[in-house]
């Protein structure tokens, strides 16, 4: 071999993988034989390992020579691991933490943070915030965040910090694209899976099964279709919920005035039907155009929330695990598609891109909302202690968006390469709320039947919400390739955003207390962001980077109303956008088969966004913490254990708090202090995995298996002990054995072996809990835990 050093973005080829691809997952590194032959000075070649492309920064290229802090983890890793959601997938990213919500709520609000950028309660997620994520999701090039299932998938890019210099939607703490295959001309072939699985406390067993098929009808056209299908039954039982008559009202078995009411024991309630599919269709005329044109769409059903409440219900009955005090069900649905077209065109010095897609994501989600209204009195002080107290929030979000994006990437080249685009973004988005005391009206006729018309309805609450959004941006990178082994990296975006927002509200189910308002308002903004990157490469298979970037997140208006009976204080009808300053130094590589990828990243987090409450009558709003920041190291190792065995290994340290005193947008209390740490950010997580694979009787044998641990984390940033719960650390393993011969494959896979609670998110009681002096003898307090033990068995068929 010549010991001469060569271009760094001819050796980006050739090199070894870096690690951060691996970290946490199980199969993901498949090393070839070390080489025993020495060059002419006499050392002894290095093991080079299978080569990963990515294409985070806008083509296709070894991921060591991507000067920053990137993950990728395969679609055939996430198949032969069997992950299941996006939740298993993060947990084995360093750096990336989520909060696992199940499925009944992961697709209402991102539970992925990154870097520990996150300021918002762990328990949200039972309606649509107002608030964008800290993180961006893409789907292909479209950024949209709608949680599809992990079916066909090419590979999930992570990127570490804002990346609003290099994708048309701008993102303030990270980006997560979900890249899903493309038909191949090569070959008629697909897939066919079938899965069975049993959930620890769940009467029933739950069936899953997908399908590919690829179809090349000629050398220029090809299509592609896939389907997945989820019917699992519940785990949680809902233990105090009313029976109800044929108008949704609990029976009053003893007359409807009368304190007494009946109950049942609602088993496996958390029940999830999915169903899934994708069609896509490649033409390429000639090796310089193509065009794909893209259409997916899933549709959800979901029982009711997995987690459990604390303490006991109204009786003094305590709750076990997997138990849910609430009076109510809580089903939701969603359904989201999404079409898209993209054309490439090869103009011989740069690839011209244009991606063009249009979606709508919308669902609705049933909430207990009982405990809410005993704990803060209001059963006693406007309801008068109704017999059978039954509230009920029906809620819905919706998200539509036109998409147009054009990108121009160089070829590379000697001296430079470039990325340069245009972005256009018209969005919608919606929200309600309708809040009911269930069978109030009937009561109050009955009790109190001179005063009938004191009491208009049932409903006590309405809101709507009606946002569109729009923005334009041009971005781009530079980069200079000073020498064979130094690059310079220059980013600039430069964005126009405008939204209009109109709220109307009414409050209270009384003729003398009941109250409508509506209002609006436009904001707009426009500013230019930039990014420097420095990175040396000191060795063939070894790279140091700098990088300094700004990230954005749009401000907006609330809708809350400022005068009448319930204005707020006018401070809470705008927020601001906030901003990231995100500095990393990072080094990565390969050296005597071992990958490493080791980085110090500090974050300034100014004016960052709340999702919360007005202070007089808890109007949905958002408001601004003064000042964040996040500090922290991240480590991975990875490499071969001998023939056919493989390891990684991942460690992060996050330091995440407030570097100022948060206080309420009108200045009437402080919900946290300068130091307090930020919700939902561990201070120390850890991921390992390994795999092992042998022959055994003509087929081949491998065993999987990973960890992953978190320390203590808060639920909430606030002072109040309605919101306020610090989370014990968890550990999650799980493992699979899977027998391969031919074109079979088949896994026997544990999830969450020890059956760990791994809360990540909690209602309290004093939030939520129970109140048999308000007739209230359920519970809405609960913590929202992981999947518990789950056993599986699946069998694979490729052709």
């Amino acid at each position: 071999m010549d010991t001469k050093r060569q271009p760094r973005r001819r050796v980006s080829r050739r090199s070894t993988l870096a690690l951060a691809i691996l970290a946490g997952l199980a199969g993901a590194v498949h090393a070839q034989d070390a080489n025993d032959d020495t060059n002419p000075s006499g050392t002894v070649e290095p093991v080079v390992l299978d080569e990963v492309t990515v294409t985070a920064q806008g083509r296709e290229e070894n991921i060591l020579a991507v000067p920053y802090n990137i993950s990728a983890v395969s679609g055939d890793t996430i198949e032969q691991a069997n992950i299941l959601d996006t939740a298993e997938l993060m947990r084995g990213l360093t750096g990336v933490g989520v909060v696992d919500r199940g499925a009944r709520n992961s697709s209402v609000v991102s539970g992925i943070r990154i870097r520990g950028l996150n300021v918002d309660s762990s328990a949200l997620g039972d309606y649509a915030v107002s608030a964008a994520a800290t993180v961006s999701t893409y789907v292909d090039k479209t950024p949209l965040f709608a949680n599809f299932l992990l079916s066909d998938i090419e590979r999930v890019e992570v990127l570490r910090g804002p990346q609003g210099t290099l994708y048309g939607s701008g993102s303030l703490g990270g980006s997560v694209r979900f890249i899903l295959r493309q038909p191949d001309f090569d070959r008629v072939g697909g897939r066919v899976s079938l899965s069975a699985s049993s959930v620890d406390h769940s009467g029933g067993i739950g069936a899953s099964g997908s399908a590919t098929l690829n179809l090349p009808f000629s050398d220029t056209f090809a299509m592609r279709v896939n389907t997945t299908i989820n019917d699992f039954p519940g785990a949680t039982d809902y233990r105090n919920v009313y029976v109800l008559d044929a108008q949704g009202i609990p029976v009053a078995p003893d007359g409807r005035l009368a304190d007494t009411a009946e109950y049942r024991n609602a088993k496996d309630a958390d029940y999830v039907e999915q169903n899934y599919g994708r069609i896509s269709a490649l033409w390429r005329p000639s090796d310089r155009f193509d065009v794909t044109f893209s259409y997916m769409a899933q549709a959800d059903r979901f029982g009711g929330r997995r987690a459990t409440s604390f303490g006991t219900d109204g009786w003094g009955v305590p709750y076990d695990d997997l138990e849910v005090g609430s009076v109510q069900l809580e089903p939701a649905a969603r359904h989201v598609n999404l079409a898209s077209v993209e054309a490439n065109v090869d103009l011989g010095f740069a690839t011209l891109t244009s991606s063009t897609s249009d979606y709508n994501h919308e669902g609705d989600i049933t909430s207990e909302n009982t405990g809410f209204y005993a704990q803060n009195g209001w059963l006693a002080a406007f309801y008068y202690n109704y017999p059978r107290p039954m509230a009920t929030a029906e809620r819905s979000y919706g998200d539509t968006g036109f998409i147009q994006e054009f990108r121009l990437t160089s070829e590379p080249g000697d001296a430079f390469d470039y990325v340069l685009g245009a972005y256009y973004q018209d969005q919608d988005r919606r929200s309600s709320q309708d809040s009911f005391l269930r069978g109030f009206k009937q009561w109050w006729d009955a009790a109190y039947p001179a005063f009938a018309s004191a009491v208009i309805s049932d409903q006590d609450y309405l809101y709507r919400q009606a946002e569109n959004f729009k923005e334009t941006a041009l971005y781009g990178e530079f980069t200079w390739h000073a020498s064979d082994r130094l690059d310079l990296t220059l980013g600039l975006r430069h964005f126009r955003d405008e939204s209009h927002t109109r709220v109307t509200q009414t409050t209270g189910l009384w003729s003398s207390f009941n109250e409508s308002s509506t209002s609006e308002d436009r904001e707009k903004d426009e500013r230019t962001l930039f990014k420097a990157n420095l990175s040396y490469a000191f060795s063939p298979y070894g790279l140091f980077y700098a990088t300094a970037s700004e990230g954005y997140r749009r401000g907006g208006t609330n809708g809350t109303p400022t005068s009448g009976l319930f204005g707020e204080d006018p401070a809470w009808t705008k927020y601001e956008a906030d901003t990231v300053r995100n500095y990393e130094l990072g080094i990565k590589g390969s050296a005597n088969g071992v990958n490493y990828n080791a980085n110090l990243f500090y974050l300034d987090w100014q004016d960052a966004q709340v999702n919360s409450a007005t202070t007089n009558w808890g109007f949905f709003a958002v408001q601004n913490a003064e000042e964040a920041s996040s500090r922290g190291v991240e480590l991975e190792i990875s490499g071969r254990l001998g023939e056919g065995s493989t390891y990684s290994v991942g460690y992060t340290y996050t330091d995440a708090q407030l570097d100022a005193d948060a206080v309420a947008a009108d200045g009437a209390y402080t919900y946290g202090f300068a130091g307090d740490r930020l919700p939902g950010a561990p201070e120390h997580r850890f991921n390992v995995a390994g795999s092992h694979a042998f022959e055994f009787a003509g087929g081949l044998v491998t065993l999987r298996g990973d960890a992953y641990y978190q320390s203590e984390t808060q639920n909430a940033l606030s002072q109040s002990p309605r919101f306020r719960y610090e989370m014990d650390a968890f550990a999650i393993l799980n493992a699979s054995a899977t027998y391969s011969r031919g074109a079979w494959d088949t896994t026997l896979w544990v999830k969450n072996i020890g059956n760990e609670e791994g809360v990540t998110g909690v209602y309290t009681e004093q939030y939520m809990g129970t109140s048999p002096a308000q007739n209230y003898f359920g519970n809405g307090s609960k913590a929202l835990v992981a999947l518990p033990r789950t056993v599986g068995l699946t069998v694979s068929y490729g052709f």
